[in-house]
């Protein structure tokens, strides 16, 4: 998965055209596959307030599996809290460590 198809997720739930709002921050997003259509691409889950940060945290093979268990939306939820709430100290803390990745926009 490209950075600039995750960009263009990003740039989808902006716009409003998102596939799936999970609730707390979290969404889930359809990425076409290299070659194919959507529908039997990849599905990432992003943790996105409008006007702040966005953090990919969960990308997966549509053929793969099926969907997010209630579980699993759970922790996303949790996960998307704390992400958001992450102050710009914390922010730069964990980018050092490696542990999160920055993907800038384009001309950033």
């Amino acid at each position: 998965m490209s950075d600039d198809a995750l960009r263009e997720a990003v740039q989808q739930i902006e716009s409003g055209n998102f596939d799936a709002d999970l609730g707390g921050g979290v969404f889930k997003q359809r990425i076409a596959r290299a070659g194919g259509g959507q529908s039997g691409g990849y599905r990432v889950v992003l943790c996105f307030r409008a006007g702040m940060r966005t953090f990919f945290v969960y990308g997966y093979a549509k053929s793969a599996r099926a969907n997010l268990g209630a579980d699993e939306v759970r922790a996303f939820k949790k996960l998307a809290k704390a992400l958001l709430a992450m102050t710009e100290e914390g922010l730069e803390a964990v980018l050092g460590s490696g542990v999160v990745e920055e993907v800038p926009r384009k001309g950033e």
